[in-house]
């Protein structure tokens, strides 16, 4: 059994999707952390885990494959946590394929509706390159914004221009995502629960119904520890894990230098043992290699 106190980060981001370390570097990074266990979990994308099992070293942290995907029904916009589960499972590579083709159309529309609007042009090399990465998303386009000056930071730029167009049905439905991490083998988990769409917070009958509805498609955990968490939101996590008798992980969102969260910023080193929902999780979840 793992300890019960050695520092875990669940959500971490890489250059898979729109970190800025690699999966090898996050691997040497997490290693001089110290950490006991973590997990790689890029948008819509598997293959940094693929990388980390071919690069573990005995004595290195215990690695959990996993992923993030955003999703959408009539009751809102989720991100979902996928762990554990088989990367090539039919199922799993299907939704991947899915979200990336997903993703891909909405790189081009954004590109379209920046020059449309704004008359922000690219060179057509740095468009093909933007294209052909494995998962890029909005902060890729910030950046090509601020080198060619049409924004002085990649945060202007995704709130002032990217962010003013919307994608209300581009997206995966929660009972395809959840039913693929499930049929992969894994445990599905809600991404820092208490976010809804943009700015939107999301407390109280709202945050207990989007769970039923979530956990009634196969939903088996929940976010409790997040960097973005005050204490009181950490209690309020636990208090429906328990409530609903969810699984509980600890993730800092880590994007590298594309984000102000320092690895491990999860606020799991405040408590003194690992509670209850996170103890049965790290015993319950499949580990690479397998």
């Amino acid at each position: 059994m793992l300890s019960d106190t050695g520092a875990v980060d669940l959500h971490l981001h890489t250059t898979v999707s729109d970190g800025t370390d690699t999966p090898e570097e996050l691997l040497t990074a997490v290693r001089r952390a110290g950490f006991s266990v973590f997990s790689a979990t890029d948008h819509d994308a598997v293959k940094a885990g693929l990388l980390l099992r071919s690069c573990l070293r005995p004595g290195d942290p215990a690695f959990i494959q996993g992923a993030e995907f955003a999703c959408r029904d009539e009751k809102g916009k989720y991100h979902v946590l996928g762990y554990g589960f088989d990367p090539e499972h039919p199922a799993v590579q299907e939704l991947v394929g899915r979200t990336h083709a997903l993703r891909i159309r909405k790189v081009v529309a954004r590109l379209d509706f920046l020059k449309t609007t704004f008359g922000f042009t690219f060179p057509q090399e740095e468009i093909s390159r933007l294209l052909s990465l494995d998962n890029p998303g909005k902060p890729h386009i910030g950046r090509l914004m601020v080198r060619y000056g049409y924004a002085g930071t990649v945060e202007q730029a995704m709130k002032e221009y990217i962010n003013r167009i919307r994608f209300a049905n581009e997206y995966a439905r929660p009972q395809e995502v959840v039913g693929a991490i499930l049929a992969g083998g894994g445990i599905p988990v809600l991404a820092h629960p208490f976010y809804g769409s943009g700015d939107e917070w999301i407390y109280g009958e709202e945050m207990e119904n989007r769970l039923r509805h979530l956990i009634g498609l196969g939903l088996r955990g929940i976010e409790a520890f997040y960097s973005g968490f005050s204490p009181a939101h950490r209690r309020e996590a636990l208090a429906l894990a328990k409530r609903f008798d969810l699984y509980v992980t600890a993730g800092s969102d880590y994007h590298g230098t594309n984000k102000l969260v320092l690895l491990g910023d999860t606020g799991l080193p405040d408590v003194q043992e690992y509670p209850e929902g996170l103890r049965r999780f790290l015993e319950t979840v499949r580990y690479e290699p397998p």
